[in-house]
């Protein structure tokens, strides 16, 4: 089976680990967080806790946090080397399960900043002793 090359004549390499992929596809912004994402355990890699080292393979599906979200992805490019934030969304497809649940995490997260506003500005002195004579009371 002859060897993939990469655009300057390189050997690219057939197995790409779980926490080079991850940096690749710029989920973290180091491989050490990827990889300390993947042995915590945050990561996982069809529906299992896995190690940073295995092995990615096209169209697996792997969850990975992202914020107040869980991403479900599936990969369609197995690629380890770091490319630009274009680029590296073309690795990789959300599922329409995971797209449809973000919405809804985002619109609830929307809605109670909406009932719980937050004052406009800092207390000045005098209403900071207020607030400090009420909480005595």
């Amino acid at each position: 089976m002859p060897q993939q090359l990469d655009s300057q004549g390189r050997a690219v390499p057939d197995d790409i680990r779980l926490d080079k992929w991850l940096w690749a596809a710029r989920f973290f912004k180091t491989r050490g967080l990827a990889r300390d994402a993947v042995a915590g355990g945050k990561v996982h890699y069809n529906t299992q806790r896995c190690k940073p080292s295995r092995i990615v393979e096209l169209g697996a599906i792997i969850k990975v946090p992202l914020g107040h979200d869980l991403l479900e992805i599936t990969v369609l490019q197995v690629k380890g080397q770091r490319l630009g934030a274009p680029l590296a969304k073309l690795m990789y497809q959300e599922t329409s399960e995971s797209a449809a649940l973000r919405e809804k995490t985002a619109e609830a997260r929307r809605l109670n900043a909406f009932y719980s506003p937050k004052p406009d500005h800092r207390p000045d002195k005098k209403q900071r002793r207020q607030i400090i004579q009420f909480k005595q009371q």
